[in-house]
């Protein structure tokens, strides 16, 4: 797939239904078999972004300090993960529910879906 199509639009395209996903569960009822279909299309896309990623960051920055700068990637996601456990635990505090947590996700993933449109990758030959 990344020989057709440039990496950048792949991690859109994997963000924007991550969005998708998280709006069509929002509005939806809230059934075992919603909670199940919701789990497993959310599923697919889990590690699917760690290859393309890899990639950009690859050609961005090239091979050589690729090992430091995905640690760095890396390291920026589990603060991300910390900080949204941490946060969903106030708001759960809070509220009393997850509600605002599933729309700061929603606009999260959008975020990062719309950030990534701009990266100018290299081009190399094949």
């Amino acid at each position: 797939m990344h020989r057709t199509l440039q990496r950048k639009h792949i991690l859109f395209g994997l963000y924007a239904s991550r969005v998708a996903m998280v709006l069509i569960y929002i509005f939806s009822p809230k059934t075992d078999l919603n909670f199940y279909i919701f789990a497993a299309a959310l599923g697919f896309t889990w590690l699917a972004t760690v290859a393309p990623t890899a990639a950009v960051t690859g050609k961005l920055f090239g091979t050589r300090y690729l090992a430091t700068l995905f640690g760095l990637v890396m390291l920026t996601h589990q603060i991300g993960g910390f900080l949204g456990s941490y946060i969903g635990g106030i708001v759960i505090t809070q509220f009393g529910d997850y509600g605002w947590m599933w729309y700061a996700d929603a606009v999260l993933a959008d975020t990062a879906a719309l950030l990534v449109l701009p990266v100018r990758e290299p081009r190399t030959a094949a």
